[in-house]
């Protein structure tokens, strides 16, 4: 997990009794637990997608875009100042090259 070995965890878990106490520890992960959920809300609804069971294909996965690629793209469509400065990026990048040429 994440190149992180048992003796790691077990510091970072003692560490957190410390600081926070062992009556905050069920808290602080039902909170954390409750941020996620609302992440994968947000996405789910951004994205327009049900969450993926374990059964389902992944040729489905490859034939669809990526999530990055879907919330770049309401994004842009959604936010209007973002549509601007991706059009001056471009031409930013269509200046370099054409004095690179040079």
């Amino acid at each position: 997990m994440f190149g992180m070995g048992p003796m790691e965890l077990i510091l970072i878990a003692v560490i957190l009794l410390l600081i926070f106490g062992g009556s905050r520890i069920p808290a602080i992960g039902k909170g954390l637990g409750g941020v996620v959920r609302e992440f994968r809300k947000i996405r789910n609804n951004i994205t327009g997608t049900k969450p993926k069971t374990k059964n389902d294909k992944t040729e489905e996965q490859d034939k669809s875009p990526s999530i990055e690629a879907e919330l770049s793209k309401k994004l842009l469509e959604n936010v209007p100042g973002v549509k601007k400065v991706m059009d001056i990026k471009d031409k930013v990048k269509k200046v370099e090259d054409v004095i690179n040429k040079v």
